[in-house]
């Protein structure tokens, strides 16, 4: 079990769990949790700057994985979830957008807000994760990278209310990153074609 409550009810980690994330060199999770966000801002930043679908959401796939046990050691049940359940969509929509499989991500988002709501911090993210799930269903990657700016901006709001510098900066550079990318792809080609 990752949590233990203890007599006044304050949450804490497992000694296991904590040996284990922290590689058994006592970093503090927060720590660990600021590593896992640098390695992820790598496979974000890189992300975007790829033309083909698959490349973008393979990126994404592990990015989602690092940030949720980056959440995970922060104690924010319903991003962890989130990242988790996003990482499975990157999966899953290598090889399918059809938009029944899609509903079965919109309804498991909802269900593990339900479970974990934590307040304001667990709409964000659910808010943020449809936006996610609604572009990476996306056959295109235009309307996929515009759903995920959105999305993006509103993660990184719950990232600034979460308290985690590494997830905003993350946050930021993605954003920056799309917009990067869409610019390469979308609106030099359109110049370049007028002037």
């Amino acid at each position: 079990m990752l949590l233990v409550i203890d007599r006044v009810g304050k949450k804490e980690y497992s000694p296991i769990f904590c040996h284990v994330i922290t590689f058994g060199v006592g970093m503090s999770l927060f720590a660990v949790s600021q590593i896992l966000v640098g390695i992820a801002i790598c496979t974000d930043m890189l992300s975007f700057q790829f033309k083909k679908r698959v490349h973008i959401v393979s990126c994404l796939l592990v990015s989602c994985t690092l940030i949720s046990i980056h959440f995970m050691c922060l104690g924010h049940w319903t991003a962890a979830c989130m990242g988790l359940l996003a990482a499975a969509r990157f999966i899953t929509c290598v090889f399918t957008t059809d938009r029944k499989v899609r509903t079965l991500f919109v309804l498991a988002t909802l269900i593990v807000s339900m479970v974990t709501y934590e307040g304001l911090l667990s709409v964000l993210c659910t808010v943020g994760g449809l936006f996610g799930i609604y572009a990476s269903f996306c056959e295109d990657d235009k309307p996929l990278r515009q759903l995920m700016a959105v999305g993006t901006s509103i993660w990184l709001l719950h990232n600034i209310l979460a308290g985690s510098p590494g997830a905003v900066l993350m946050e930021i550079l993605f954003l920056g990153s799309n917009f990067v990318g869409y610019f390469r792809y979308y609106i030099r080609p359109q110049k370049q074609a007028l002037g």
